[in-house]
């Protein structure tokens, strides 16, 4: 009888916003030509919260200059306008009342050509915006990245380091959840850092950091999420850009973004080619304590990938209130990766004077995904089902060989590696938000996500005296893989009094992986052919949040409890061993186990006119650290290192983001992260204990010379940091930009240059009672890049009226209101 009537209860709230009819009011605006009193059709509007600053609704100015902000809640906004060539225009404390009509009147907005001793009086730098639980960060016009791939943008953003493999980290634990547009990309297959080295600059709109997610969100990620959003205009009318690029050591690329719109469609797509040639070097020299002999070795590499990647998409506006969307993304890759590592040898008992070991792999990817999505708006204002089904595949074929020959007369030594991986990835879910009143809501969803991979790898070895090769069966295997979370949540938000807000939530989650390793060498017993591994794991997620506004200006205190996991992934469970260093080897870990972890944060932000202050002090804890362990050196000197849980970890840091507007033509964003690691030692590892001070900070600068000539400037530094088995090396680099526009700003040219004083290297040292490691890599040498950039717009494609001089009506690509 309970629960039959938890059930109905359920199914009351389920339905309840198909009968309520919600209060809600109407804003019109017209947007004048001050210096023609013209109306300005295109101008881009935006509707914001009046106390934090999020944005509610968009809107673009039609033929007569007018502006309509439909179905708006009652409450107070802040109103944003903006146009190329205009200066911004901003309303504040908009009052709407109940099934009324707001007339803001005519707001003028002036010619952008004021200038300060030649140089302009608005900036042009990416936004910042602070959400209730997420910072978000507009790159589009992000000029030291023009050009580059996803993982150069990235870096460029504050909180974000991107080591020498591209991968990415967040507050100093590259353990982080990565998102594209809201889900996990299946084009990536096991590598997200190769879809992120693929996949141009130029086609990400925003990118939004969730630092602690509420139980709306999976709960993977051991320091948040970070969602990468793509460009996907919405405006009247057909609108694209087009932009190509070259750079040094053979990089180009070209690419075309197209939206077209009416009344009940919106099409939207892109096509971006690149080939991208990352040239790297580095150096690794091994110390072996029990005879005190070395291996060191010099390393120069090179990556090159032949990258198409395409989107294409329609939304149908069904109704006001219903729209569907479908879409897919296409990724063809073509990767040829290069190194070249020359060893020396010293007071070694076999090995004597120097060899050098040639790796060359030619791989050929294919990835897509396909989404279907559904929107459905309720008469009560807020009220909203969305529903999201996405399936995407990829495979990989590769072949990778070795050749190594040796100064001292030891006969050569060959080895080629033939892989494959097919993947897929499949996404179901559903959210559900009802509110009961301006400050309280309830939120509801589930999702499923499973994951399939099936990884095979042959490997085959020289035999001088024969001259042929030879299956290796050591390392040739396969390896099945899937992986499968069922998730539910629930989320109440509401206020204990004026000031002071909450949010709780649970998000419960049963968790498989399951595994199943299969070895290759038939003269094997049959009972030895399979190795079977499982995961079975049911856990729940809560989260609290706490929220204070400290005045009426957005300023606001909060501070939130989560319980998050890290699950181990695909090339961390794969016991491949990967042998492209043959002195030093790595393997995945079938039996490794997910990390659990607590985290506390308490964040405060602060806004002025022309200063914004965002700090967060945060704890994390941290069980069953999963990092890569050297447990192994053999008679040869080789060690051999795979991923385990070894230890437990604390981690307490500040970290500090500002955003000053110095000038009227001049800001600069600053970050900082300070933070306290402890490794718990594990002696079952032989690990001790590790504690140290870390801390990192970058800055990015935007200055206006002339209405139409731009530069940015971006340095960052990253200081030692401490790991469970040694300690990492500091880095640091600097970037900078140039950018021109012309042609009414429809065309734009800009010239960067990354890491300008080529110092920009990764390096770490690495302490066990077998050995003493260290090395410096860098993945991309200093680079040089030129890049042109065209923009165009038709707002009316009925009337084809001609377009001014400022781009007609048409707004910088990338901004969606």
């Amino acid at each position: 009888m309970l629960l039959n009537k938890n059930f109905k209860l359920f199914f009351f709230y389920l339905f309840t916003p198909f009968f309520l009819i919600a209060q809600h009011g109407k804003i019109q605006v017209s947007v004048l030509s001050a210096e023609t009193n013209a109306p300005i059709s295109g101008a881009s509007a935006a509707l914001l919260n009046q106390t934090n600053m999020s944005q509610v609704q968009g809107a673009q100015s039609d033929d007569t200059g007018n502006l309509v902000f439909e179905q708006v809640p009652v409450g107070e906004y802040a109103l944003r306008i903006t146009y190329v060539g205009k200066v911004n225009a901003f309303e504040q404390n908009l009052q709407v009342k109940a099934s009324e009509t707001l007339n803001v009147g005519k707001i003028f907005m002036a010619d952008d050509g004021e200038f300060i001793q030649e140089v302009v009086v608005q900036a042009q730098a990416p936004e910042m915006r602070l959400g209730i639980d997420r910072k978000i960060f507009d790159v589009s016009q992000s000029l030291v990245s023009v050009g580059g791939s996803a993982s150069d943008l990235l870096a460029n953003v504050p909180t974000l380091e991107v080591d020498m493999d591209g991968s990415v980290s967040l507050r100093g634990s590259n353990s982080v959840r990565i998102l594209i547009d809201g889900k996990e990309s299946a084009m990536a297959g096991s590598d997200i850092n190769s879809l992120l080295q693929s996949l141009p600059a130029n086609a990400i709109d925003k990118v939004e950091i969730i630092t602690n997610p509420s139980s709306k969100y999976d709960a993977e990620g051991q320091s948040g999420i970070i969602n990468i959003i793509l460009k996907k205009n919405v405006r009247t009318g057909l609108n694209g850009t087009v932009n190509a690029s070259v750079g040094s050591y053979d990089n180009y690329m070209a690419g075309v973004n197209l939206n077209y719109r009416d009344g009940k469609f919106n099409y939207f797509g892109n096509y971006n080619f690149a080939h991208r040639n990352n040239v790297g070097s580095g150096a690794r020299n091994n110390l072996y304590l029990a005879d005190q002999s070395q291996i060191n070795n010099t390393e120069e590499t090179s990556r090159l990938g032949i990258n198409n990647t395409m989107k294409l998409g329609v939304d149908y506006y069904l109704n006001d209130k219903t729209t569907i969307g479908v879409s897919g993304n296409l990724s063809l890759r073509d990767n040829d990766r290069r190194g070249d590592l020359f060893y020396t040898y010293l007071n070694h008992p076999q090995l004597s004077g120097t060899s050098t070991r040639l790796s060359r792999q030619n791989e050929d990817d294919l990835g897509y995904d396909l989404n279907l999505d559904l929107t459905r708006r309720f008469n009560r204002e807020g009220s909203e089902l969305t529903a999201n089904f996405s399936y995407g595949k990829d495979t990989e074929d590769g072949v990778n060989s070795f050749d190594q020959t040796y100064s001292m007369g030891l006969p050569a030594s060959g080895r080629i590696n033939q892989t494959s991986e097919d993947g897929s990835v499949m996404n179901i879910q559903l959210d559900y938000v009802l509110p009961f009143s301006e400050d309280s809501k309830f939120e509801t969803g589930y999702r499923s996500i499973i994951r399939k991979s099936f990884d095979t790898q042959f490997s085959e070895l020289l035999d001088n005296d024969q001259g042929q090769y030879f299956p290796d069966y050591t390392i040739s295997n396969d390896f099945d893989m899937t992986s499968s979370v069922h998730a539910l949540y629930a989320n109440y938000q509401n206020k204990l009094f004026d000031k002071l807000g909450y949010q709780v939530g649970l998000r419960a989650e049963q968790a498989d992986l399951n595994t199943i390793y299969f070895a290759k060498d038939p003269n094997l017993p049959v009972d030895q052919i399979e190795t079977k591994g499982n995961l079975d794991y049911f856990r729940l997620y809560p989260s609290v949040f706490l929220t204070y506004d400290v005045g009426g200006s957005g300023d606001k205190v909060q501070l939130s409890y989560t319980r998050r996991v890290q699950r181990p992934r695909g090339w961390q469970v794969n016991p491949f061993p990967d042998v492209s260093d043959e002195m030093n080897r790595r393997q995945g870990n079938p039996n490794l186990m997910p990390e659990d972890i607590h985290s506390l944060e308490l964040g405060f932000a602060k806004f002025y006119d022309k200063w914004n202050f965002i700090t967060s002090a945060y704890y994390r804890r941290m069980n069953d650290v999963m990092q890569p362990y050297i447990y192994h050196v053999d008679e040869q000197s080789i060690t051999y290192s795979r991923w385990e849980n070894l230890t437990s970890s604390n981690v307490a840091g500040l970290e500090l983001i500002s955003k000053v507007n110095i000038t009227n033509w001049w800001d600069a964003t600053w970050n900082g992260n300070f933070f306290y690691n402890k490794f718990e030692g594990n002696e079952a590892f032989n690990i001790a204990k590790q504690e140290g001070f870390n801390w990192n900070t970058n800055i990015n600068t935007n200055v206006k010379f002339t209405r139409n000539l731009a530069m940015q400037v971006r340095a960052h530094y990253f200081a030692p940091r401490i790991m469970a088995q040694g300690k990492s090396k500091h880095m640091t680099g600097v970037d900078v930009a140039l950018k021109q526009d012309f042609m009414g700003k429809r065309a734009s040219v800009a010239l960067n240059v990354r890491d300008l004083f080529d110092t920009r290297r990764f390096g770490a040292d690495t302490y066990t009672p077998q050995i003493h490691s260290n090395f410096e890599h860098r993945w991309m040498k200093r680079m040089f890049t030129l890049s042109f950039s065209y923009r165009f717009g038709i707002q009316d494609l009925n009337k084809k009226r001609e377009q001014n001089d400022n781009g007609g009506g048409m707004d910088e690509m990338g901004e969606n209101f």
